[in-house]
């Protein structure tokens, strides 16, 4: 009689592929997969009092025994047939299935938790967090793969403009003037380093690494601060403020330090004024924590499940990729230090007598070096890196795909031409302006649009200001064309045709029309002759298109 426990050490056997395992103190060894499974089956029916399988035929509301008479039934009268049905309702069965759902040797080990976005890295995600922070000090990887996100999520930055309302557009240039003030300094920042567009590289570089930051409006007073403009600054601020020993408040549940309404909406965060990882003379000794409302809080995050609030570091899928490599190339350096040093071996008699005459302890450029008599002289063999690069080259490729860059991003361009840079390029431009819109201008800039147009309306009437825009919109920087001349041209023929409108294009190239508009006009003032029309809604005449057609064609 078999016990459960024997069951199960059975059943871990099987999943394991290990065909011997001590059963009931002996060792038992199987032919095959199959009949260790029978075995299993045998026991388990032993265990239940034949109930086991006796469910299995019942299953599907008495089915399966149904079946199995007739097919006993069938086969009695006609083999043939009845073969042909067991088979046919095997290979259904297969079919019915989906290999990555069913558990055996080759799926063992494998992880199908159903938890929800956030509970998911509910315990791990500070280590997470942590250990990315240390990949960032320490692997050169992990910090170009930062890089080279949020150089070409942001670069240079992403410029604010102004839109005014129906009947205000010549007051544009004002209220421009205010966010040239304001954001394009660093009065937006509470420490007073950075303007709008070095803020936006640093909430980049924090999301990356840490998966998610937050961003806290401070009101100020413009009279008692008179070089600004509007009365508020932006702090950004590392998600370890977050106070997560509060569980609740009142009816509202907090979890890890975000308090979340009935609807499970984010109401309010919890947080440290001070950075509970600080050390030294800055440490406070006692911290507590305040309930700052959400409407003062951006948290920026890249969302990729439904319901999600927090935000996972980029580097967590290839994490592991990216500190295995550092381990290997840091026994590769070390085997190489080895190889370079050289050494020699002396091999004295066979009578193992040493004899006098020359010492060969250092050898130098030139020198020639007597030997005693039964001295033999033996140098090491360093040893070899073998697949080194070829290894390198596809973990490089991994780790690039695990976080959406191409791998000639990572500065290696050997074996790249122009058509395989180019696609590489246009597929990773795809993912950049997904993280531009869907982090950077919708989550960050537009709250602090939002923050600004609301400060706006507190002084418009006591500091003079223009009246506030209607909205203020947001370019993102140039991207470098590959081949100049057709881009362009193309860019040209779809305004021609009627495909997009010149301000939208514009846009697409990082340009602000605004600034273009206004450009072009001073040009002409100053006596230049515009090749293109200076404001942007206007078209260039009919007759003047048809002239350049007609050329062209005679050319």
């Amino acid at each position: 009689m078999y016990s459960q426990d024997q069951l199960q050490k059975l059943k871990d056997s099987y999943a394991k592929g290990v065909l011997s395992v001590e059963l009931a103190g002996e060792k038992v060894t199987f032919t095959s997969g199959s009949e260790m499974r029978r075995r299993i089956r045998d026991i388990e029916g032993t265990i239940s009092g034949g109930r086991k399988r006796d469910d299995r035929l019942l299953r599907d509301n008495g089915t399966g025994l149904l079946m199995r008479w007739l097919d006993k039934a069938v086969l009695a009268i006609s083999p043939e047939r009845g073969l042909a049905r067991v088979k046919a309702r095997s290979a259904a069965h297969t079919l019915m299935n989906y290999d990555a759902a069913s558990k055996g040797r080759r799926t063992y080990g494998w992880k199908s938790p159903g938890t929800s976005a956030d509970s998911a890295a509910l315990g791990s995600r500070s280590r997470l967090r942590n250990l990315s922070r240390d990949f960032m000090r320490n692997r050169a990887l992990a910090v170009r793969g930062r890089d080279v996100t949020s150089g070409n999520v942001v670069g240079t930055g992403i410029r604010p403009s102004v839109r005014m309302e129906q009947g205000k557009e010549d007051r544009a240039s004002e209220a421009m003037e205010v966010i040239q003030d304001h954001l394009l300094t660093s009065a937006i920042d509470t420490y007073g380093v950075s303007d709008i567009l070095g803020l936006q590289t640093l909430v980049m570089n924090t999301v990356f690494t840490d998966g998610e930051i937050l961003v806290r409006r401070r009101m100020r007073n413009t009279l008692f601060d008179p070089n600004l403009t509007l009365p508020f600054q932006v702090q950004l601020m590392e998600v370890d403020h977050l106070d997560e020993s509060i569980t609740s408040n009142g009816n509202n549940d907090v979890i890890e330090g975000i308090e979340y309404g009935p609807t499970g909406k984010a109401v309010a965060y919890h947080l440290f004024d001070q950075h509970p990882g600080e050390v030294g003379w800055r440490r406070r000794r006692k911290m507590t924590s305040t309930r700052v409302p959400a409407d003062q809080i951006l948290h920026i995050r890249r969302i990729e499940r439904p319901g999600q609030m927090r935000g996972i570091p980029w580097l967590a899928p290839v994490m592991t990729t990216l500190g295995e490599i550092s381990d290997y190339q840091d026994a590769q350096i070390l085997k190489q230090k080895i190889g370079s040093l050289l050494a020699f071996f002396v091999k004295s008699g066979a009578d193992g007598k040493t004899y006098a005459g020359a010492q060969l302890s250092k050898l130098e450029p030139g020198a020639i070096v007597g030997l005693a008599e039964g001295q033999e002289v033996t140098a090491s063999e360093p040893p070899k890196v073998d697949g080194y690069q070829e290894f390198m080259n596809q973990a490089i490729r991994t780790i690039a795909m695990g976080l959406g860059l191409s791998y000639e991003s990572f500065g290696d361009l050997r074996g790249v031409n122009f058509s395989s840079g180019k696609m590489g390029r246009i597929e990773m431009d795809r993912f950049v302006e997904i993280w531009q819109r869907a982090i950077i201008i919708t989550q960050f800039c537009m709250g602090v649009s939002r923050w600004t147009r609301d400060s706006w309306r507190l002084v418009e009437a006591s500091k003079g200001l223009a009246p506030v825009p209607k909205s203020i919109d947001w370019t993102a920087p140039k991207r470098p064309m590959i081949d100049p001349a057709k881009e362009i041209k193309a860019a040209v023929d779809e305004i021609k045709a009627g495909l997009t409108s010149l301000q939208r294009k514009q846009r697409e190239l990082g340009y602000d029309p605004d600034v273009i508009a206004r450009e072009r006009e001073e040009d002409a003032n100053r006596g230049g002759t515009p090749t293109a029309p200076a404001n942007r809604n206007q078209r260039p005449p009919e007759d003047e298109t048809i002239e350049e057609d007609e050329e062209d064609e005679r050319q």
